[in-house]
């Protein structure tokens, strides 16, 4: 395993990290153990996790995930080996996150909730990273999130959002803090109000990153690389389009479209062309096509650790073999010249 240094803390995580939303939906208990157990043999000592999951989100099972890691720090014993992230949602109409049935928002009284509830769920006195999982103000998320259409409404400011994680640091309920789905503006501005007033410094921005989608590359990769704030790449295979596994409407059983049918992002004929070209690539080096992708997002300078997710063990096996994956000069030449022609079809 490969450990890379998460923004300017003094953590060094694994560059495979531990995704885990699965777990309580997808996943049990005793599978989420296993995939646990088997991640530390192998080197990974960094573990993500939110309190919205597990995904989809359900008032039902709403913070499943955090308390299926809770059980297995308690039955083993190792919090100490492990640096868990974790998040707080950002603004939302769902109202089951809050005791008095309050929409969700970043303000000091849900944040300080929040995390209360999430400690006592991971059974863990602090947590390592936690993280805004979406920005507080709107945010354009609609069919094309790479175009901007400004949006006017309720939000707290970020300034009062540093300082409430400043304190939380001071508490030593969590040991550093981050974001998630974010732009480079509110990155920026992140870091702008924690050097004013020598508060809290974000350590790391959690974005999608992958073949179909590398929007990240346009902006917020200089600021990785200038500020030393880490991208955290989730969904590295695409939610799984980029096996191959859907190709032609296929729908394998347990996968998580076939269950919940929440790849529509994915599926375009500009993506599902990308995704042919990627995988006859992938074939054509000798390489697995769930490898290739992944190492291609292990071998960005930016990237400090990528999230994978399974829900069986083999994937768990293949996906943690991609850090002995090399992406060699050629076979870069070849993935961009792909990208050229079919430039993120799936933002």
């Amino acid at each position: 395993m490969q450990y890379r240094r998460l923004g300017r803390t003094d953590l060094n995580v694994s560059l495979i990290c531990l995704g885990t939303m699965t777990w309580g939906q997808q996943n049990t208990e005793a599978e989420g153990h296993e995939q646990m157990d088997y991640a530390l043999d192998q080197g990974i000592n960094f573990i993500d996790t939110a309190e919205l999951y597990s995904i989809p989100p359900r008032r039902e099972t709403q913070g499943s995930t955090e308390t299926i890691i809770g059980s297995w720090f308690k039955s083993r014993a190792n919090r100490d080996k492990v640096i868990l992230a974790s998040k707080v949602v950002g603004r939302s109409d769902n109202t089951w996150f809050r005791d008095d049935g309050s929409k969700a928002e970043l303000s000091r009284k849900q944040i300080e909730e929040a995390v209360n509830k999430s400690l006592k769920r991971l059974q863990t006195d602090y947590i390592d990273l936690y993280q805004i999982h979406w920005p507080d103000r709107p945010m354009p998320w609609g069919s094309n999130p790479t175009i901007y259409k400004h949006q006017e409404g309720d939000s707290h400011p970020i300034g009062e959002t540093v300082e409430i994680m400043t304190d939380l640091v001071k508490a030593g309920k969590i040991r550093h803090f981050g974001l998630s789905n974010e732009s480079a503006w509110g990155t920026m501005s992140f870091l702008k109000h924690a050097e004013a007033k020598g508060q809290a410094r974000v350590q790391s921005v959690q974005n999608a990153y992958n073949l179909l989608n590398r929007t990240y590359e346009v902006a917020l990769a200089e600021v990785s690389l200038r500020e030393q704030v880490s991208l955290l790449a989730y969904s590295p295979l695409a939610q799984g389009y980029l096996t191959g596994k859907y190709l032609d409407g296929a729908r394998p059983a347990g996968a998580r479209t076939t269950l919940f049918e929440r790849g529509q992002r994915y599926e375009n004929p500009t993506a599902d062309a990308a995704i042919r070209k990627y995988i006859a690539l992938a074939k054509e080096f000798g390489l697995d096509p769930a490898q290739m992708a992944l190492a291609y997002v292990n071998s960005r300078s930016f990237v400090t650790s990528n999230i994978i997710g399974a829900t069986t063990m083999d994937q768990l096996k293949t996906d943690i073999a991609s850090i002995n994956v090399t992406i060699m000069p050629e076979l870069e030449k070849r993935i961009d010249a792909i990208h050229v022609e079919h430039c993120n079809p799936c933002p």
